[in-house]
């Protein structure tokens, strides 16, 4: 971490969404499931215009079909399969080219389960960079994120699987964490130091 990395208290996630549209896609690294679902709710509800959520891991659906999170009619979720995911793609490109949406693709080690090894980076790969484009050109913001672990080199890599996280100088990378009264949402550079902090003081959860 880097020694002395701005701090910014962000209850309402004023300064996180004003971040997330600076670029795209934003990657979010969580190690914690249920923590990675408790803040894309809050972020969701904290915004007025309409969410795309691809659920790959079936986590925030599964939440919607338990009632432990309340359906949000401005949120229209897909479960992704290896047969429907271009299909999905063409109608989500052709939804955010119309118009401002958030498009949260949940998660990197879901998606990449739906296709062999050849084929997931090629997919993956590919589909990010569609949407992500036009997301910058229209407005909207393209968030994915992944579960991780610290491999040997102290670098992100996915767990389970081991693969790397994409990563390039149009994306940006953040890692949440829960602190024991709030939640902290780094941004991080190239080589992984921390930026800057968000600090979001512990809310009211829907979720636990």
């Amino acid at each position: 971490m880097d020694k002395n990395p701005e701090q910014i208290l962000d209850d309402d996630l004023i300064y996180v969404k004003e971040e997330f549209s600076n670029k795209n896609p934003n990657i979010i690294l969580c190690s914690e499931p249920f923590l990675k679902a408790e803040f894309l709710n809050e972020l969701i509800d904290s915004i007025n215009y309409p969410v795309i959520f691809l659920d790959f891991d079936l986590l925030y659906s599964g939440y919607i079909i338990s009632e432990m999170i309340e359906k949000n009619d401005k949120v229209e979720v897909h479960c992704p399969s290896k047969t429907n995911w271009e299909k999905i793609v063409s109608e989500v490109a052709k939804k955010i080219s119309a118009g401002k949406f958030l498009v949260i693709i949940d998660s990197f080690n879901g998606f990449y389960s739906l296709f062999d090894e050849k084929e997931s980076g090629r997919f993956v790969n590919a589909s990010l960079m569609l949407l992500s484009s036009i997301g910058s050109e229209c407005g909207s913001s393209v968030i994915i994120t992944g579960i991780v672990r610290k491999n040997d080199y102290g670098e992100w890599i996915l767990s389970p699987g081991g693969r790397h996280i994409i990563d390039s100088k149009r994306s940006a990378m953040y890692h949440l964490k829960r602190t024991d009264d709030s939640l902290m949402l780094n941004s991080l550079n190239q080589v992984g130091n921390t930026k800057k902090i968000f600090k979001i003081n512990y809310f009211d959860s829907k979720v636990f």
